[in-house]
Formats: structure tokens, sequence, C-alpha cells
């Protein structure tokens, strides 16, 4: 497991430098002049000329990325250009509110998502199976952009159960998480379903029942194991989009966290800014697909001999 697990960090640190050189020429490469862009058509030569030499942008491209990926690696990602505040400090800033509402949208899909897939397995094609499937293409069926609003004006607006907007107590997770951890728990629901009724069919699975073991613990503990592989690559993957900021989500409900801080970059043609962002949104990706590999050799030792 250990030898899995440095070979895998080796893996990331490659990956992470691809990262790094990726957004830093995605951004130079994109038409136009930043400078142009950001001050307007009618900026004084002399404004134009002062950014361009306060963002580096008068050096060779060469030696703007060898000073980006220094900066990089101590932990400097710029300065934007509006707040003049570090682009690393805003990130931390907006962090946790995303890591708020990443767990609060998982906590609400995997409630959702693990009764009704089991209970689906365990009854196929009836009726629970069919509502719950009927439930989960409606889940998957339903943006974001029109959910948001929709439980704004029912619970919010209607009923006055909840507030509408913006980060404070639970009370205020509670719609933004159903509204992004609605799809999710479709997907995942499906997911379950259709990997336990596959291990359900094992001859391990018979063999379980024939020497007399509580059914709870035949599929808690040897059926459902052995079926979440599928599961947590879906989970793993959904850990990432949600921590690296749901950008419609944050923008309904006017969520502090990093998807409305890159919202705010693009607007503000803030490209340092918008720089940093997707260094980290890729970066939390990277990182979290390494976790998620990890806890497959975990779950499945066999992983680890592939």
């Amino acid at each position: 497991m250990i030898s899995y697990i440095i070979r895998r960090l080796l893996l990331l640190v490659f990956v992470l430098f691809g990262v790094v050189t990726l957004v830093f020429f995605l951004i130079h490469f994109i038409p136009g002049d930043p400078v142009d862009i950001m001050l307007g058509d009618y900026a004084l030569p002399a404004d134009k000329q002062e950014l361009r030499s306060v963002m580096g942008l008068d050096r060779p491209l060469l030696i703007q990325y060898k000073d980006y990926v220094s900066g990089v690696l101590t932990g400097d990602l710029g300065t934007s250009i509006h707040s003049k505040r570090t682009v690393l400090e805003e990130i931390l800033e907006r962090l946790p509110a995303s890591a708020e509402l990443m767990v609060g949208a998982m906590t609400i899909a995997l409630l959702i998502a693990f009764p009704f897939g089991i209970l689906a397995a365990l009854k196929p094609y009836g009726l629970l199976d069919s509502a719950s499937m009927f439930a989960s293409f409606l889940g998957v069926a339903m943006p974001n952009f029109w959910l948001g609003p929709l439980l704004i004006i029912f619970f919010s607006i209607k009923l006055d159960w909840l507030p509408i907007n913006e980060r404070g107590g639970l009370e205020n997770l509670i719609l933004p998480s159903i509204t992004l951890g609605t799809a999710m728990a479709a997907m995942l629901s499906r997911m379950i379903r259709s990997s336990l009724l596959e291990v359900l069919g094992e001859e391990y699975i018979r063999n379980a029942r024939a020497k007399g073991l509580a059914e709870r613990k035949v599929i808690l503990k040897h059926a459902l194991r052995n079926a979440l592989i599928p599961v947590i690559t879906i989970i793993g993957l959904q850990i990432g989009v949600l921590l690296s900021g749901a950008i419609i989500t944050e923008a309904i409900f006017d969520w502090p966290g990093l998807g409305s801080l890159l919202l705010e970059g693009i607007y503000n043609r803030n490209y340092p800014l918008v720089q940093g962002c997707i260094l980290v949104i890729a970066t939390i990706y990277v990182v979290v697909n390494l976790i998620t590999d990890i806890t497959y050799a975990w779950v499945d030792p066999r992983v680890r001999l592939s």
C-alpha cells in the first residue's frame, strides 16, 4: 500500500507541473492584449505601459513562465489588479465557503442516494425501484439554474421559512445544498443500484447466504463494499466539482465561494485572479483524483496489483 501511494504521489508531481504550464500558456495565448482589455481602448499609453510592467508582460515569455513557476512553488500567485491584495489571500478567503457548500451538498446527496439505491437494488423492477429511478431521472434533468430559483420562490418567498441568499448559519446552507446535491443524489442512486445488482448475483454472495449470515450483514459488509468502486469514482469527481466552485449555484444564492470569485475575476477582467482560480481549481481536481485512487486501493486491494 505504501509503495502504491508513493507511485501515485510521484505521478501527482508531474501532473501538477503540467497543470501549472497549461494554465500559464492558456491565459497568455488568449487572443488580444490583456492590458488593452483591462484598461479599454481609450487608456493613455503611459498607463498601459505601467500596467504591462506591473504584470510583467513586457518581459520575454519564457522569463515570465520561469517567474510564474517560481512564484507558484513559493505560494505567490500574483496580485489582484483591483483589490491590490494577493491572489492566494483572496482564494483562501473564499475556500472555506466552497468547502462548506461541498459538505452540505455531499451530505444531502449521500443521505438520499444510499437508501434509495440499496432499496431499489433489493427489490428490482418493483414499485419502489421504478419510483426511485423516476426520481433519479427527474433529479438529473433539473438544471441548477431552474431548481435554485424554484426553491427560493417556494421556501423563501411563499413560505418564508429560509433566507434567500448569502452565507450565514445552517439555514442559509440548506437551499444551495439541496440545489447542488439533488443531481448528484440522482446519479449516485442509479450507480449504487446498478453496481449492487451486479454484485448480488456473484457466487460469494450466494455462499454467504448459504452459510446463514444475516441478510443485513450480507448486504452491508459483503455486497456493498465490493459495489463501491464505481460509486467512489462518481463521489470523487463530484467532490472536485463542488469544492472547486459551482458557479451557477453560487451566483444564484450569492454564495462567496471559489465559483463566484472566478466569475468576478472574469467579469472584471482581472487576469491574475482568473489565472490563480483556474490553477487552484485544477489542483483540487488532481488532488481529489489522487485521494480517490488511494481509496480504491483501500476498498479493493486488487487495484494495487494492477
